[in-house]
């Protein structure tokens, strides 16, 4: 049985991811009757261990190859503090951070999406969300962002059963980053 973990963040406004993302710990901590087995110091270190997670194989070399076609940055719903610790631990070499924090709102609203545009003093249709979630692309594309797929075979973890397949009919789909750089470069 899976607890119930907080989410009235629709119903409160913007409330950064870290904020949101120790109240659902909090919660399913007591939901499992183990709340008092874990102190301030251990929710805190358990609560930021996405922010330790190591990158991708891809992530650096496709990360070189894409930087000479444009700026990179995250468009994430993680705050921009929680995305420069992740930066800094997996060696990301970013222009700036994006996403969430800047709209006041989460994926997939169109604002996330335009934000970010905007603060690359760029239309939307200059920009190319790159993921490797469909519904993300999606509504990139509604909000007038140009689109790139890539799979990640164990996006959801080592057990997931099926591989994540371009579903729409995006701008671009690539086998990883450094592919995707290559189809970009021969687009120029």
């Amino acid at each position: 049985m899976c607890p119930k973990v907080a989410s009235d963040h629709d119903n409160r406004g913007y409330v950064r991811l870290e904020i949101l993302h120790r109240e659902n710990l909090d919660e399913t901590l007591r939901a499992f009757g183990v709340g008092d087995d874990f102190d301030h110091h251990a929710r805190d270190d358990l609560n930021s261990a996405w922010e330790r997670l190591p990158p991708w194989p891809d992530v650096h070399v496709g990360m070189a190859r894409l930087r000479p076609f444009g700026f990179l940055a995250p468009c994430s719903n993680a705050s921009i503090a929680m995305s420069v610790r992740l930066a800094r631990y997996a060696d990301f070499r970013w222009d700036a951070i994006g996403g969430a924090e800047l709209a006041k709102d989460y994926k997939p609203s169109s604002s996330v999406y335009l934000a970010a545009a905007e603060a690359f003093a760029l239309p939307p249709e200059r920009v190319v969300m790159v993921a490797a979630h469909n519904g993300d692309l999606a509504a990139a594309r509604q909000a007038g962002l140009r689109t790139a797929f890539f799979p990640r075979a164990t996006e959801h973890g080592p057990g997931q059963r099926t591989d994540l397949v371009a579903d729409g009919d995006w701008d671009f789909v690539a086998a990883d980053l450094p592919d995707l750089a290559k189809k970009i470069e021969a687009c120029s």
